[in-house]
């Protein structure tokens, strides 16, 4: 059976932070990446060679800005991009308080 790996983007304008869990929620990947093609691209290269015979599901903050170049390059790849808003990133960022920042939640 196919596991779903799950990556999470908290997207901004010069660097991204990327969380991969798989179906258990153990951490597989912590990453901060620069926005930049050659970086995204080792990014998601590294992501998929995670997920081995299964599938990632991307999830992001963004949908536009400083999010577009990442957008683009995934689905170029043929990957699943989701968009989470902010107000839902927030909620679920408060499950883990005392961790500072969300970016690497």
């Amino acid at each position: 059976m196919m596991q779903t790996i799950w990556a999470g983007i908290d997207s901004g304008k010069r660097a991204h932070h990327c969380v991969v869990i798989d179906h258990a929620g153990t951490v597989l990947l912590s990453q901060r990446v620069e926005n930049d093609e050659a970086e995204l691209l080792e990014l998601i290269a590294a992501v998929t060679e995670l997920a081995v015979d299964g599938e990632v599901c991307w999830a992001t903050d963004l949908n536009a800005g400083g999010a577009a170049l990442l957008i683009a390059l995934l689905t170029a790849h043929g990957q699943r991009v989701l968009y989470i808003p902010g107000r839902i990133v927030h909620h679920a960022a408060a499950t883990y308080r005392g961790d500072g920042k969300t970016d690497a939640k």
